[in-house]
């Protein structure tokens, strides 16, 4: 299966991103994965990490094979709640998303309602923004007990 990221599609919390589903096995990622502009790290030994063409990054459970974790990068045209994106202020954002709490230890915006902002420390606009799953804070989520 040709599987392609589409950067225009909404950033849906708790569901994924680019066409992407959370929950997806490894393998039904296979094809873009091993695509040639990626690339992989395996961050604090339990999780696998794809970052794809400045697109999207991936992560999934080094256990399970599981994506919990998905990334809008630089290149991500879609938005967030049809209204945050990438680039824009914070300032704008948290406006717009009051539910968003800067979290010190993290360094980053985080939401009850399944979302991470990362912010570029610089300009201040939005860098990053990512989607994952309701485990991610359930015991056995880094043995992959999901």
């Amino acid at each position: 299966m040709d599987r392609k990221i589409d950067i225009t599609a909404p950033i849906i919390p708790w569901e994924g991103l680019g066409g992407i589903k959370l929950y997806s096995h490894i393998r039904e990622l296979k094809e873009l994965v091993e695509s040639e502009n990626t690339k992989a790290s395996i961050p604090f030994g339990l999780f696998l990490r794809y970052d794809i063409d400045e697109k999207i990054s991936l992560h999934f459970n080094i256990y399970n094979g599981k994506l919990y974790k998905i990334t809008a990068l630089e290149k991500y045209r879609g938005k967030l709640f049809d209204q945050i994106y990438i680039g824009q202020s914070i300032k704008e954002t948290l406006e717009l998303e009051p539910s968003l709490i800067y979290d010190d230890f993290e360094e980053v915006y985080e939401s009850k309602k399944g979302v991470f902002i990362e912010t570029d420390p610089i300009t201040d606009n939005v860098l990053w923004i990512s989607v994952f799953i309701r485990e991610l804070y359930s015991d056995g989520f880094g043995e992959g007990l999901w």
